[in-house]
Order: C-alpha cells, then structure tokens, then sequence
C-alpha cells in the first residue's frame, strides 16, 4: 500500500508566509528614509524647496544621473520584497525611466528631479500597497524587477551615449 506522503512546497520567495505586516511595514519606513534621502533632505536656503542627492548627484557629469538612478532602482527591489504586485513595479520603473531620461539632459534634468520627486513617488506607492495583503513575491518577480534594473541601466547608459555624441556632433560643427 502506498502512503501518501507530504512534501514541503519549495518557492524561491522573498517573503515567507508568515511574514507580517510589521515586516512590510519596516521595509516601507525604509523605503521612505531612501526616498528622502534621495528627493527631499535638504531645503534650498531662503525657500521652503526641498531637494536631495538626486539632483545634486545629477551634476556630476556622465555618471551622477548613473549613481542616482542605481540607488532609487533599488526601491524596486524592496518593493519585490514587500510582495507589491508587477504592475505597480511597472508604474515605479516607469517614474525611474522618466526621471533618468529627462534627468540626463544637462541642467534642465536636475531641474526637473527637483520638481519630479520620482523616488518619493515610488516611496508613497510602496507604502499604499504595503497597507493591503499581497501575494508571496516569486522567482518570476525577481526575475521581472532584476530585469527591470538592467532595462533601465541600459537605457541611461544609450541615452547618456546619444547625449555624448550629439554634444561631440555639435562641437565639430562649431569648431
């Protein structure tokens, strides 16, 4: 007679079925601190506008909008972690996609982080569906988010490459 024997479910899983709301919530208050950091821990003297490293890393030729945008992508990352669903990590890749393109633009990019606040944004959409039970985060979502990361790396990188060689483009005319 053959026994029905159980077998533990293995899932590649960043959150384990236990996980409370504690945890989600821990990982949210994080999120906010980076976000911070990032859009809004120091206030231009004189005004009440607040900006962060973003815009200030942003100054930084060629790899300041580089540093910058590694460090809010990893917003994706705890959000993969706090179980968010695809499509709102979707909606923040795309606040980073469009920080990072108008954000390479010399001047006018620091600018616009200024106004934009993408990582408060993502911030505040972790923290939303970190209120709400979300599903257990599966190797797919890892591989969505990681994939995600490299999309965007990619793209900064083509598109501070474009940047570079219309600049170059327009010297040699000039000169």
């Amino acid at each position: 007679m053959m026994t029905n024997r159980l077998r533990p479910e293995y899932h590649f899983s960043a959150q384990r079925p236990h996980q409370t709301a504690g945890k989600k919530q821990d990982i949210s208050q994080l999120a906010q601190v980076l976000a911070q950091l990032l859009d809004a821990s120091l206030t231009i003297p004189g005004t009440t506008i607040k900006i962060g490293l973003d815009p200030l890393l942003g100054l930084i030729p060629g790899i300041g909008d580089l540093i910058s945008n590694s460090i809010g992508s990893s917003l994706l990352f705890l959000a993969t972690k706090a179980g968010v669903p695809r499509i709102v990590i979707l909606r923040m890749s795309l606040n980073i996609v469009i920080n990072m393109v108008v954000g390479a633009i010399p001047v006018i990019g620091d600018l616009f982080s200024i106004w934009f606040k993408s990582n408060l944004q993502n911030a505040q959409l972790l923290y939303r569906h970190c209120q709400t039970t979300a599903p257990v985060t599966t190797l797919i979502d890892w591989l969505y988010v990681g994939g995600l990361v490299i999309g965007i790396i990619l793209l900064l990188g083509l598109t501070i490459g474009f940047l570079f060689w219309l600049g170059v483009s327009l010297l040699a005319l000039i000169g």
